[in-house]
C-alpha cells in the first residue's frame, strides 16, 4: 500500500495516542481518551477498517505494573472506546533486546497476522518516533499524531503527520482533513 491508500487495517498505539498517556498506568480509573478518540475510532468501523492495539508497556519489565493491571487498563480503554480488535503489547524495557518493542516490527507484524490481512495493507498510528520506525520497518504506512513529549526530529522525520487522531484517520481514509485542523 503506498501513502494515501486506504488501508485495510490500522494499528494503534495506545498511551498518548488513544488515550492521555500516565506513564506505567496500571489504574483503569486513570484512563482518559485523548479528544474525539470515540468518533474516530467510530469512523474506522464504520469503514470496516479492522482495528488492533500495539503498545510498549515496559513498565512491566521494570516492575511498576503486572501483566494483570496491563490487561485492566486494556479493558477499561475498550470499554470507553469500543471494539478495538487484538490488542498486543510488550511488556520489555528498553534494554531488553526484543523484537517486539517499538521500533522493533514484531508487534505490527503479529496484529497484521492477527488480522488476516498484510503488513503492507495496514496503517499505523502513533505518537512517537518508535511507532513511526516499527511501522516502516515492518512495511507498513506510518502517521506520527506529535503529542507534548514527541521530539522535534521525530516529527521532522515522519513521512505523514497528522494534528490530532482525528485528522489521521481523515488522512487514512482519504478524506478532506477539516479547515480548521489544518496548519498555517
Amino acid at each position: 500500500m503506498s501513502s494515501g491508500g486506504r488501508p485495510r487495517a490500522v494499528l494503534l498505539d495506545r498511551d498518548g495516542t488513544l488515550v492521555v498517556d500516565v506513564p506505567h498506568n496500571g489504574d483503569p480509573s486513570k484512563v482518559t481518551p485523548v479528544a474525539g478518540a470515540r468518533a474516530a475510532l467510530d469512523r474506522l468501523r464504520a469503514a470496516r477498517i479492522h482495528l488492533a492495539v500495539v503498545s510498549n508497556q515496559s513498565g512491566v519489565a521494570r516492575g511498576l505494573i503486572s501483566p494483570e493491571q496491563v490487561e485492566t487498563v486494556n479493558r477499561r480503554v475498550e470499554e470507553l472506546l469500543g471494539p478495538l480488535g487484538p490488542v498486543l503489547w510488550c511488556p520489555h524495557g528498553p534494554q531488553d533486546g526484543c523484537a517486539c518493542r517499538k521500533p522493533g516490527p514484531e508487534l505490527i507484524v503479529r496484529a497484521a497476522d492477527a488480522l488476516g490481512v498484510l503488513v503492507s495493507e495496514c496503517a499505523v498510528i502513533g505518537d512517537t518516533g518508535a511507532d513511526v520506525r516499527a511501522a516502516l520497518v515492518a512495511g507498513a504506512r506510518a502517521i506520527l499524531v506529535p503529542t507534548d513529549v514527541t521530539l522535534a526530529d521525530e516529527v521532522a522525520s515522519a513521512p505523514e503527520v497528522a494534528r490530532t487522531l482525528g485528522e489521521a484517520v481523515s488522512v487514512v481514509l482519504s478524506e478532506p482533513v477539516p479547515r480548521s485542523a489544518t496548519r498555517g
